[in-house]
């Protein structure tokens, strides 16, 4: 029983550690990568408790292991940005410009029931109030109301309503992302010509949104990073 005790201890701490070394956030935030690694770290957990005949690191390695395949991953993910759709998926438009998307409710396997409890949980008790919503890759729904359903602040006051949808993603990390370019209507060679008056090319650029009214927000890569 002192055994069973210690081991436990041992576990407990190593799991506690694997989880701060690779930043888990919460259950319902995991991407599906992080969802698996937490499961397999758990069931090997629970084995190297339960099991006193077997030698503790059967379960130390394994997990060791896990922990370091998930740093190597995220890594990796950082410097490809097609890995990291492959590992973490991509979020997905479900609503825009007020209308629900029926070909990416396919795509998802999403009902309208299933939708209609993911704008529940955000605070959203009627899908006309919806201006713009995005499937997210740990499969959350983010929400923005149309201009009439948002709450009041300073800012609302003093600027006209608009039922515009939010600043498109033209470029991330470098990457020209097309799916960006289509929702804003923008040409590559017209991104470029901006982006020349402003003396950068696209690989020097960490993110660059278009907002609503055609003006393009941008933040160059700091450079020796």
């Amino acid at each position: 029983m002192l055994i069973v005790f210690i081991r436990g201890i041992i576990v407990y701490f190593l799991v506690i550690f694997a989880t701060r070394v690779m930043g888990k956030r919460q259950l319902g935030e995991l991407s599906p990568s992080e969802l698996v690694i937490t499961i397999l770290i758990s069931n090997i957990a629970t084995l190297a408790m339960e099991d006193p005949e077997a030698s503790l690191i059967t379960g130390v390695v394994p997990i060791l292991t896990l922990v370091c395949l998930d740093i190597l991953a995220s890594f990796a993910a950082l410097k490809s940005r097609k890995l990291r759709h492959i590992i973490s998926g991509r979020p997905k438009v479900i609503i825009s410009g007020g209308k629900l998307n029926q070909s990416v409710m396919k795509e998802l396997r999403f009902t309208v029931d299933d939708v209609c409890s993911a704008l529940r949980n955000s605070g959203v008790f009627d899908i006309d109030e919806v201006q713009y919503a995005v499937v997210e890759t740990t499969g959350t729904i983010s929400v923005l109301l149309k201009a009439p359903n948002r709450p009041v602040t300073p800012e609302t006051l003093s600027t006209p309503e608009t039922t515009s949808d939010p600043p498109q993603v033209l470029i991330s990390d470098g990457d020209i992302i097309a799916s960006g370019m289509n929702g804003a209507g923008l040409d590559e060679k017209e991104l470029r010509k901006e982006l020349k008056r402003k003396h950068l090319e696209p690989s020097e650029v960490l993110l660059c949104m278009i907002r609503p009214d055609k003006s393009l927000y941008i933040i160059p890569k700091e450079t020796g990073k």
